[in-house]
């Protein structure tokens, strides 16, 4: 048995009792064969482990309303760091009810941490920004940041094809909508894309058309409303939008979709202060030309009467034919 002998190292002693430098040991030998002895071999086997973990699972019920109780005392900024902070772990969007039971604090005191938030991280000036999304709020970076946010992560921006977002924007607008509805609006056939757009749960089955086959009725997912952002089906761009958009976001918008035949630059020459001039100067040259016209087609039809009566003259009454008797 080996023990130490203070700073000089252990030292083998034969298992006889140490003894110090000084004098003999004030230890009798049973004192140190009973601390120092082997022992049962057994011994250290049938010992317990410790744990350092309590195995009692806490009351979830009396913790959220010690929770709840503890909330009502929290001022106006402490309640924006744990909405905050709450928001930043999530992955993904809160509506007030989850926020309300992840934090106990009442949901209008949340609704204004949730303003307050907003104001902070918003578009252009933060490199975090609070979007609300498919009825939640979720942290979202800089759309501005994204080429640098992607070269960090080595991934590539998800792309949607040109047939794949006519169909989603066929069945965002016009939901509940069936496949043969889809493909006659689009001319062609829709199968492969609409089981890539189902592949990417952009689109969902809703049920089934009551009519002859019985087709599948196809409609837009929460994942849809977060991949473009859009807090509800709502926030989708009308027509109008269109035609209201800025000169530059119109660029935008030719280069990515051709325009029909004849299309380009209708918006600018309604905007033209000389357009409606040159539009009724063309207007009266219009019916000037038209009264022209309708002159000249009277004055061939005279014409013409004037040539049939010389080619073919009206005969002479027969004698034998007096004609009626003339009164007396």
């Amino acid at each position: 048995m080996r023990v130490s002998t203070g700073n000089n190292g252990p030292e083998d002693t034969g298992g006889k009792p140490p003894r110090s430098s000084g004098g003999p040991s004030p230890f009798t030998e049973e004192e140190i064969a009973a601390v120092t002895g082997p022992g049962d071999e057994d011994e250290l086997e049938d010992s317990e482990v410790a744990t350092i973990e309590a195995d009692e699972v806490p009351d979830l019920q009396s913790s959220f309303e010690k929770l709840v109780v503890k909330s009502r005392n929290l001022s106006p900024e402490r309640i924006r760091t744990v909405v905050e902070s709450v928001l930043f772990v999530a992955e993904k969007p809160l509506d007030l009810d989850q926020l309300y039971e992840a934090t106990g604090i009442e949901r209008e005191k949340i609704q204004e941490a949730l303003n307050l938030i907003s104001g902070v991280h918003r578009d252009g000036i933060s490199g975090i920004v609070l979007y609300e999304v498919s009825g939640g709020w979720q942290f979202r970076t800089d759309p501005h940041s994204g080429e640098y946010v992607r070269r960090y992560l080595r991934v590539k921006p998800q792309r949607l094809t040109r047939a794949a977002v006519e169909t989603l924007a066929i069945i965002a607008y016009r939901q509940p909508v069936t496949r043969p509805e889809i493909e006659d609006i689009r001319g062609v056939d829709c199968g492969a894309v609409i089981k890539a757009l189902l592949d990417r749960k952009l689109i969902k089955i809703l049920g089934k058309k009551e009519e002859v086959g019985r087709p599948m009725l196809y409609g837009t997912t929460r994942e849809f409303l977060e991949f473009f952002a859009l807090k509800d089906l709502s926030a989708l761009p009308t027509l109008r939008e269109f035609h209201e958009l800025t000169q530059e976001h119109q660029e935008i918008v030719e280069k990515e979709r051709p325009t029909a035949p004849g299309a380009s630059g209708t918006v600018e020459l309604l905007a033209d202060p000389d357009f409606q001039k040159r539009m009724d100067k063309s207007v009266a040259a219009s019916e000037a030309a038209l009264e022209e016209l309708e002159q000249a087609m009277d004055a061939a039809e005279k014409t013409q009467k004037a040539a049939s009566s010389v080619l073919n003259p009206t005969p002479p009454p027969p004698e034998g034919d007096k004609g009626p008797a003339e009164p007396a």
